[in-house]
């Protein structure tokens, strides 16, 4: 089997360039206008986002820019007697009119408050909420407790013994594939030694889980994260991605199957041009705006060592005391990095952080925080009348104290990435590309005195009467579906199933995605 080293080293001897995010940008060798080297792209009536250069021919003055979250509130803390500064590898989802998270309890063993209390961390448990902000705990009456099951506990130890399983390294998901029996719709991925691997655990009401098989579905890994899986609806396959160790260095392999049971041999993530980095997550997941676009959130392990720098951290007397369990525990930080995929195995990563460690001096910099969670949230704006936002959330102060906290960031709808110009002005041409619909609509966002303009090109280059840059009046604002005019028409129609370039014009504004409305059978 190849490994990611094999990649880099045969990248350094063809000249591919170790870019600070993969794949992203003008490539050598694009097309130019007339002169097209491949069929045009067809993007039907799907949203497409400037996550990387899938769709990009050139850019002139305008520039891919990772948008880093906003930092939000703290919105729950694993402050329960049975819960603790151990929480970690947790899932939150949509479940109809509610939000569920599920994480793991406990205290982290190298703790000082585990010496104070063993609680286990080989649980499971349930919160939820109605707006993403406030979070409860349900009593299930399923674990017992000290004597009591009035708990939000799922899973212990003992009941996945018969496979050795380890409640603490869960990825917790509802199935979306429409032939999923409805007494499997909730599917739990749980690690387990007996034999070693991955086992799935079943449930039709997301509370009360069942052992599908005593058999894994895959034993090539290393397991000790978060693993994970999902229904991936445009391929209409099961993806499977989980952690492995190649050379040493903490890496995500991935597998696809039609049936959740079995999986064939798992394969290498692919991070084209990207430099080589510990990957201790990998939190993929389909973008739920446009499934075809695979996102990762994946915590990024960094050991730095002992240096001055290290000791003027935050929280050194707790670092030094996890140090005497492992000289990594007290040298290691953690933050999170952003990448994308069109196939779930190659991703455009990028090397930049999408969540820093913060200046905070207190729960910060610390080996196991700025883990974002598996999932994303659609939520209300605190802005009255604006769109929704997204909702992210990730861990602060693990293991420090006696609790973890959970920290929640939001980000505009579909506004990972986007495609940037300055006051000085700049241009972003499409390859060319045919699609379904009647109207374009346009996320972005410009100053009071910034301006995006956009004109229709044929397939080699040519503006195309009536959709000619002059014919674009300016456009400006902060919207995510503002729908383009030329000439008072908005009706796009007669171009659709043609081959057409996009060129847009930017000043001062940022372009997220775009998208062909008015489609029969139209994809969100």
């Amino acid at each position: 089997m190849h490994t990611r080293r094999d990649w880099m080293k045969t990248a350094a001897v063809l000249g591919i360039a170790a870019t600070g995010h993969a794949g992203v940008g003008p490539t050598a060798g694009a097309d130019q206008p007339g002169n097209v080297k491949s069929n045009p792209i067809d993007i039907g009536s799907r949203r497409e986002l400037f996550v990387d250069d899938y769709l990009i021919d050139r850019l002139d003055g305008v520039r891919l820019e990772l948008n880093r979250p906003q930092r939000r509130e703290i919105v729950f803390r694993t402050d329960a007697p049975w819960e603790g500064n151990g929480s970690a590898y947790q899932s939150v989802f949509r479940d109809g009119d509610r939000f569920r998270m599920y994480y793991r309890g406990g205290h982290h063993t190298a703790s000082k408050a585990y010496e104070k209390q063993k609680n286990s961390w080989e649980t499971l448990c349930l919160a939820e909420s109605h707006d993403g902000i406030h979070w409860t705990r349900p009593e299930l009456d399923i674990v017992e407790f000290e004597g009591s099951t009035k708990n939000n506990l799922i899973l212990d130890a003992k009941m996945v013994a018969e496979i050795g399983g380890s409640p603490a390294h869960t990825a917790t998901f509802k199935d979306t594939n429409p032939d999923c029996p409805e007494e499997e719709r909730y599917k739990i991925v749980i690690f387990g030694t007996k034999p070693r691997g991955l086992y799935l655990m079943v449930s039709a009401d997301g509370v009360r889980f069942r052992l599908k098989s005593k058999k894994p579905f895959t034993t090539v890994g290393a397991f000790d994260s978060q693993n994970l899986m999902f229904w991936d609806s445009v391929g209409k396959v099961y993806r499977e991605y989980h952690r492995q160790f190649d050379e040493g260095v903490r890496g995500i392999m991935t597998a696809t199957s039609t049936d959740p049971s079995r999986f064939p041999e798992p394969q290498w993530l692919e991070y084209p041009g990207a430099p080589e980095q510990a990957l201790y997550t990998n939190q993929i997941q389909p973008y739920y705006r446009a499934p075809h676009i695979f996102m990762g959130f994946p915590m990024r392990y960094v050991d730095r060592g002992w240096s001055p720098s290290m000791k003027q951290l935050p929280g050194l007397e707790e670092r030094e005391y996890r140090a005497k369990h492992h000289p990594r525990y007290g040298t290691t930080v953690t933050d999170a990095a952003f990448m994308t995929s069109r196939d779930g195995e190659s991703f455009s990563r990028w090397g930049e952080a999408f969540i820093q460690p913060g200046p905070s001096s207190i729960d910060s910099w610390v080996y196991g925080d700025n883990f974002i969670f598996w999932g994303m949230l659609q939520t209300k704006s605190d802005l009255d009348g604006a769109p929704d936002d997204i909702s992210l959330y990730a861990t602060e102060g693990y293991w420090q104290g006696d609790s973890t906290s959970v920290r929640r960031y939001t980000l505009r709808q579909d506004g990972f990435v986007s495609a940037r110009a300055g006051w000085k002005g700049g241009s972003l041409l499409t390859k060319p590309f045919t699609f379904e619909g009647t109207r374009l609509e346009l996320n972005f966002a410009t100053s009071a005195a910034g301006t995006v303009r956009i004109e229709i090109q044929d397939e080699a280059g040519k503006p195309i009467d009536g959709f000619a840059m002059q014919d674009c009046p300016e456009i400006f604002g902060d919207t995510t579906a503002r729908t383009v005019t030329w000439n008072k028409t908005q009706d796009v129609s007669s171009l659709a199933g043609k081959p057409i370039r996009l060129r847009f014009e930017l000043q001062d504004a940022d372009v997220f995605s775009f998208k062909f409305s008015g489609a029969d059978n139209e994809a969100e």
